[in-house]
């Protein structure tokens, strides 16, 4: 498939170079590019593309140097996501031809689990647990300090002078349109004053509580980690830890540096996350009902493999609960042994007919899960109900998909690198044969028109997030999901869906967003803070990087569906390249970041996705 050795672009006279320097018994090395550098996203999850020349050759070279063992640092590396089997590797299977028997030591972010699972399964890796980064509280940004001083004199307001709650209101809304918090909501100019201003106050609201991690994780910083690293290097016995996040309560991956393990798979949903799931499921249609008057009648769901581990299954109990399904126990095991009917009178409500689309990491972890909403998709059907509360009894066709079998990830590419209008069908295309494989439990199979079916059939997407030590801007993933399925929609002729992002961080409050109010909270919140940005500011090259990618992620969101407004992106302009102590920063620290963020406003500028505020992105105001 690479032709010849020598035609390898790291090729030069004669033998293979690789990024890697001595110091003392240590051997510091960079992970060569798995394929094609423009094509790394693809290459990354193609299990059926084996790897390029130079990175065979570089870990044959690793095996020749006497080494005791590797330590990976940095979670989601390529070797564990070579071609081969998922579990029980063989020397056919590329990450054991590679490695051959040497130890794998891989520090790893404790929150998640599914990709450590990945690594411990395909490469045998010992996976040290590490915290996130503490997290800061975002303060309200001061443009919209008015605003807050608005809303609280229009709460004591209300009831008593209904002049002073006129004029207050009007005021309100005006300083909202002015900031953009209007469009950010997507508030029409003739909404109702009782529409209106509990979504603007709700959103100001969120941003107050939005939280943020503080710069990044140093290694070794918190208690127990360099110990557990060492004691892996002496060949001692690592003890085991379980994985999860802090910021959800989850005191007990506390002290880190311990080797990473997760929950059973078929213990999946427990009973706390079933609970917890009927509550998520119950925040998204208050949201739905509150903001389109009506139950949603078709939903998808993307569900991913790490936040189902993280959470014991939160997200697909909610599937269950939104159908009019539970699970059932087995009384002494705890496992899942099946599903049982909800009956209308207890749901109060019509079930909700629901299409899963299911991660590939997902579909190994959780091999039973599809056929268990199959299987509960199938009793629907055979209900004595009507049509109007269960859509179940008019279609028995396949409803959880995801990628081709042995393949993991969308195959998107580099979605801001194209902004056209061609590159966004191709997008849409690329979620529609990333997803269009049936996940039956069994090998799978192709099905393009059922999958097809599913969409023309909803009316609203969702994706749960779990974590507050990220977000939807922090990594490509989120937009290839949320915003690709809607690029799929598109390409498609289908209608505009409702988007919501289903916030779950707090256990004791989740709260559905619409995916624009979810991409304005983010920005405004995170990205456009000076706080966030020095954060990233103490950690140099990589922190730079981190400022670039914000805002190709931002962009791909605006790629995908095309509703982003342009003042969000005013916003990060000013707060990085509008900043002189950020662009010194990128200059001296991240060059090629710098160089990125610049073009990436020109493309946006040019693909008309932004109007600028400037005649430059590298300069003076107009």
């Amino acid at each position: 498939a690479w032709g010849a050795p020598e035609a390898d672009p790291a090729a030069a006279d004669g033998a293979f170079h690789f990024a890697a320097v001595r110091r003392g018994h240590a051997l510091v090395a960079l992970q060569p590019e798995r394929g094609q550098l423009q094509l790394r996203e693809d290459d990354y999850h193609d299990l059926t593309r084996t790897p390029r020349h130079h990175y065979v050759a570089f870990y044959l070279w690793l095996r020749s140097q006497g080494l005791h063992a590797l330590v990976h640092v940095g979670a989601h590396g390529t070797l564990e996501w070579l071609p081969g089997k998922a579990v029980a590797l063989g020397p056919d299977c590329w990450p054991q031809a590679l490695l051959g028997e040497l130890p794998v030591i891989y520090p790893f972010i404790v929150n998640d689990p599914g990709e450590a699972a990945q690594a411990k399964r395909r490469i045998g890796a010992v996976t040290l647990g590490h915290v996130p980064p503490p997290l800061l509280q975002a303060a309200l940004p001061e443009a919209l300090a008015g605003l807050e001083r608005l809303l609280d004199e229009y709460a004591t307001a209300d009831g008593l002078d209904p002049s002073r709650r006129t004029r207050l209101i009007a005021a309100i809304r005006q300083a909202a349109q002015a900031a953009g918090v209007e469009d950010d909501l997507a508030i029409p100019a003739g909404a109702s004053a009782a529409e209106a201003i509990p979504r603007i106050d709700r959103f100001v609201c969120d941003l107050k509580e939005s939280r943020f991690g503080d710069g990044l994780h140093v290694y070794g910083a918190a208690a127990g980690e360099a110990a557990g690293l060492l004691a892996a290097l002496d060949g001692r016995r690592v003890e085991p830890g379980p994985s999860g996040s802090p910021a959800r309560g989850c005191g007990d991956v506390l002290p880190t540096g311990r080797n990473l393990f997760a929950v059973d798979p078929r213990a999946v949903p427990t009973r706390a996350a079933h609970a917890q799931g009927v509550k998520l499921a119950e925040e998204l249609l208050r949201a739905h009902l509150q903001d389109h008057g009506d139950w949603p009648r078709g939903l998808v769901v993307d569900l991913w493999g790490s936040a189902s581990m993280r959470t014991a299954g939160e997200e697909f109990a909610m599937a269950l609960h939104l159908a009019g399904l539970a699970p059932v126990w087995d009384g002494t095991t705890g496992r899942v042994t099946g599903v049982e009917v909800v009956p209308l009178a207890l749901l109060g409500r019509p079930r909700i007919d629901v299409t899963l689309r299911v991660s590939g990491l997902f579909r190994d972890i959780f091999p039973g899960l599809a056929g268990l909403f199959e299987l509960g998709a199938e009793a629907l059907a055979a209900r004595e109900e009507t049509a109007a509360d269960n859509p179940y009894l008019s279609s028995r066709a396949p409803r959880v998909f995801g990628p081709r079998p042995g393949s993991y990830g969308l195959g998107m590419g580099d979605v801001a690198g194209d902004l056209s209008d061609a590159g966004r069908q191709a997008a849409g295309l690329a979620w529609l044969a990333g997803s269009e494989w049936v996940v039956d439990g069994a090998e799978g199979r192709r099905d393009r028109a059922a999958l097809e079916s599913r969409l023309a059939g909803a009316d609203a997407v969702v994706h749960v997030q779990d974590l507050a030590e990220t977000d939807l801007l922090m990594a490509p993933d989120f937009a290839a999901h949320q915003a690709g399925v809607l690029a799929a929609r598109a390409a498609l002729g289908l209608p505009d869906a409702a988007a919501w992002h289903l916030d779950s961080s707090r256990v004791e409050a989740p709260r559905a967003r619409p995916l624009g109010a979810e991409i304005a909270r983010v920005v405004r919140a995170r990205a456009a803070n000076p706080d966030w940005a020095a954060g990233m500011m103490r950690h140099g090259f990589r922190g730079g990087a981190e400022i670039a990618a914000t805002l190709d992620n931002l962009a791909a969101f605006a790629q995908l569906t095309r509703s982003v407004p342009g003042h969000l992106f005013d916003l990060y302009h000013e707060a990085t390249l509008g900043r002189d102590e950020v662009v010194a920063f990128l200059d001296a620290e991240n060059p090629q970041a710098l160089a990125m963020l610049r073009a990436r406003f020109d493309a946006l500028r040019a693909a008309g996705l932004w109007r600028g505020l400037r005649n430059s992105t590298g300069g003076e105001r107009l």
